[in-house]
This record gives structure tokens, sequence and C-alpha cells, in this order.
């Protein structure tokens, strides 16, 4: 019985950690001001007829602060990866010059900062419920266990085990938003 509660447990930590890495991507989406390559992330272009990932169609480099340069392996990809930017919806738009796109981040303003953090945090909020999900379902498996013949101290402890992790994860789910927040707000 104890191989079934230390698989459930490493799963349970297995998919929180999951869970963390998605939010991780997910807060890296969210632009705090500086011009980062992994906005980019998850934008696909039309490359013959099958999306494919910008960073397979262009060379991405952050020339300052606030601009991003998108250097296409082949000229005739401009239009696509132009069009590719604009329908993604990350609010900047592309300056094509015949060889190069640049992308030129605004400043952001307060208002659009307090948007950005409010992001932010039902990014962390999905995170949470996420993470008391998989605590919700490492606690039912615990208790199907029991049924089975897992005795009650046994039980209790792998329990009191899945809350500690999940008390763990939450506390990361909130450093990480800290740091996001204190990144968007910096002027």
């Amino acid at each position: 019985m104890s191989d079934d509660l230390a698989l459930i447990l490493d799963n349970t930590e297995d998919l929180m950690a999951k869970a963390i890495s998605h939010l991780e991507l997910e807060l890296t989406r969210i632009r705090a001001g500086k011009a980062n390559p992994q906005m980019l992330d998850g934008i696909m272009v039309e490359y013959y007829g099958s999306p494919t990932p910008l960073s397979q169609v262009a060379n991405i480099s952050v020339m300052d602060v606030r601009t991003i340069s998108l250097q296409p392996w082949e000229k005739n990809m401009l239009q696509p990866i132009e069009r590719a930017i604009i329908a993604s919806n990350i609010g900047i738009n592309p300056q094509n010059d015949g060889s190069v796109i640049r992308l030129f981040l605004p400043p952001l303003t307060e208002e659009r900062r307090k948007e950005l953090v409010k992001r932010a945090n039902g990014e962390g909020e999905q995170g949470r419920v996420a993470i008391r999900s998989i605590r919700r379902e490492a606690i039912e498996d615990v208790k199907k266990l029991q049924k089975d013949g897992l005795s009650e101290d046994a039980a209790k402890d792998a329990e009191k085990e899945v809350q500690t992790l999940t008390d763990k994860f939450i506390a990361l789910i909130e450093k990480h938003l800290e740091a996001k927040e204190k990144d968007i707000m910096a002027v």
C-alpha cells in the first residue's frame, strides 16, 4: 500500500510543478514594458500552408529596452509574419521596412499597468485553482486506498503531506505574482 501512496504523492507533486510551469509561461507573455522575445511565444505564422512557430521562421532579437527586431529567414515571409503579429492581439503594431520587422513597445500608462497586474493576478488565480484541484484529486485517491484497506493513520499522514505540497506550491504562485507585479509597476 505504501507504494501506492508514494505514487500518489509523486504524481501530485509532478502535476503541481506542471501547473507552476504553466503559470510561469503565461506570466512571461504579459509584457511589463520591457522588450522580451518570449512575448512572441505561441504566435503561429502560416508557412507554406502550415502553422509554424514565429521563432522558426525568423530571428528574434531585442534591440533595446522597447524594441524587438524580427529578421525573417526568407524575404517573402515578411507579410505573413506581420499578419500573424497583428492577429495575435498582443497590442503591438509591427513596423515593416522591407527587410526587417520592428516591434516598438509603447511606454505603459498607470492604467495599463494596473490592467496587466489584474491579468497577472487572474493567471495566478487559475494556477491556485489548478493546484487545489490536484489536491482534491490526490485526497480522493488516498480515501479510495483507505477503503481498500489502508490504515486511517497512514491516510491522515498522506493527506497532511498533500496539504503540505499544496501550501508549498501556492506560496510559489504568490512569489511569482509578487515578482511580476513588481516588474509591471516599475517605471
